[in-house]
């Protein structure tokens, strides 16, 4: 298995996990390899160091080092996951299914849909809290 570090034409960094570097190339000439974060396919591999486990680690004498900052990318993700992982789609059902929650008509829960413009405004106008949540194209299906 091969790790590389990616980059798209966005700017957004990524890891990608493929059989081998024939396997990768022929996926990208596929146009198979695509941003999880914005879905742009112009994609490039970035020069990466090899990992070797030579044996038990040491760890320096001193101050722990502090933890990486997050990037505003993984932040974003780590969000869209919460999201995903703590709502319930119903699809283009979502004005319906909102209306239905603020007025009591079903119990309260977190939900997430498609809907338009024109409906989400609606719902505003009702005092519905509606929140626009664009998301990568690799998230729309099964969450894993």
């Amino acid at each position: 298995m091969k790790v590389f570090d990616l980059r798209c034409a966005q700017g957004h960094g990524f890891e990608g996990w493929f059989g081998s570097e024939e396997d990768f190339q022929s996926q990208l000439a596929r146009g198979l390899v695509s941003c999880p974060l914005c879905g742009h396919a112009t994609v490039e591999k970035l020069p990466s160091a090899p990992r070797l486990n030579l044996g038990a680690a040491t760890r320096p004498e001193g101050p722990a080092q502090a933890e990486a900052t997050p990037t505003p990318e993984q932040l974003w993700m780590r969000a869209v996951r919460h999201v995903l992982e703590h709502t319930e789609d119903v699809g283009d059902r979502f004005a319906e299914e909102a209306r239905r929650i603020h007025y009591g008509e079903v119990p309260s829960r977190g939900i997430r849909g498609q809907t338009t413009r024109e409906d989400a405004q609606a719902l505003r106008d009702e005092g519905i809290e509606v929140l626009t949540l664009p998301l990568p194209a690799g998230l729309k299906g099964p969450v894993q």
